[in-house]
């Protein structure tokens, strides 16, 4: 099969994350980070800089233990080919809004 007989979905996700020892987030973050395959002389930072601005911020140490990848690993006939995810403190955003619905429900609201 080629691109030209592909098809492409969009897969959307929202997760509510409760996080009850943000110490321990911090720790796996930095641990990815640490084992991550970053060429960091070719970075603007260093690997040090880079785990204490991580270690500043819970909503992008969350992030960056997002892998898309995993998620459906194993399952053949199937590429993650992109994504983009981001985390947010505080309620959900508007941009996700009304809620957990199935789409068909959101369109009849």
């Amino acid at each position: 099969m080629t691109d030209d007989e592909s098809t492409v979905v969009q897969l959307y996700c929202r997760f509510e994350i409760r996080v009850d020892d943000p110490q321990a987030v911090f720790e796996a973050a930095e641990r990815e980070l640490r084992s991550a395959d970053v060429d960091w002389p070719g970075e603007q930072e260093t690997l040090d800089e880079a785990v204490a601005e991580l270690r500043s911020d819970l909503a992008q140490s969350i992030a960056g233990l997002v892998d898309p990848d995993r998620v459906l690993a194993g399952v053949p006939g199937l590429e993650v080919r992109r994504g983009r995810w981001w985390a947010e403190v505080g309620p959900p955003s508007d941009r996700f809004q009304p809620g957990f619905g199935s789409p068909e429900e959101d369109a009849n609201r």
